[in-house]
């Protein structure tokens, strides 16, 4: 597990973003980001999920977050436009943005995946990861210190049998976080990096690993070290990079 003991206001006056915000590694980050002294938005499609997250962080005493209901897989470009607009009057700028939200879709070979399922897990995974970042951007920029960390996956990395959509979509999250990163690099105060959580205690990894033994794999808060340092000011020089929580 990677070791790194971040002080207690690391994320004091930043306004970090995570997508999929209402539970496992998305609401482990809020809750931690939250009680590192971020202002923490929590997007995702469940309000009630995301509500819960809310009512943890303020009754933990931390900054007041903002819960976003927000629907990746039907948005409309105007409606990217519409959050963007939001954050800028609420907050002025956004200092962090965490891509957490992904589906994984059929476990298939490919000839026997359809279309349709294809494109909904490439549409939610990458083509709304990229709208939601393309929008944000400029206030980002804003920022005199921000980071977008890109939830990638070990089938990102090296094709894997079977699993089509989610890994091809992940190969394409690598490919969105490099191409931003080295755009950027130099010319904004906005690093990108990846990160493969590994094997999590989640609902989604159960998903995949229907016969695996859970209490043998951590539990997103024993991950969260990293997602705080990435998130922080010292991994500040840390741009382009593909890195394991694990």
């Amino acid at each position: 597990m990677f070791d790194y003991s971040p002080r207690p206001d690391l994320l004091t006056g930043r306004v970090i973003l995570v997508t999929g915000a209402g539970r496992g590694i998305g609401a482990a980050a809020a809750k931690t980001y939250a009680a590192h002294g971020a202002t923490v938005l929590l997007l995702g499609r469940t309000e009630a999920n995301l509500t819960q997250v809310y009512d943890e962080i303020e009754a933990a005493g931390h900054a007041k977050p903002a819960v976003i209901p927000f629907d990746l897989e039907t948005a409309l470009p105007h409606q990217y436009d519409e959050l963007a607009a939001m954050i800028e009057k609420e907050f002025g700028h956004l200092d962090g943005l965490l891509h957490n939200a992904s589906i994984i879709g059929p476990r298939t070979p490919l000839e026997q995946l359809s279309g349709e399922n294809f494109m909904r897990v490439m549409h939610i995974n990458v083509n709304a990861m990229f709208m939601l970042t393309s929008t944000l951007l400029p206030l980002l920029k804003l920022s005199r210190d921000a980071s977008v960390v890109f939830t990638s996956s070990s089938v990102g990395r090296k094709g894997r049998a079977y699993w089509g959509a989610y890994g091809v979509s992940k190969f394409a999250t690598e490919g969105l976080m490099q191409t931003l990163a080295d755009e950027l690099d130099t010319v904004a105060s906005v690093r990108s990096n990846s990160i493969n959580p590994g094997a999590t205690r989640t609902s989604m990894r159960a998903q995949a690993y229907p016969a695996e033994n859970p209490e043998n794999n951590p539990t997103p808060e024993e991950i969260m070290p990293f997602y705080l340092y990435l998130m922080g000011p010292d991994s500040s020089d840390v741009n382009g990079q593909a890195l394991n929580a694990q």
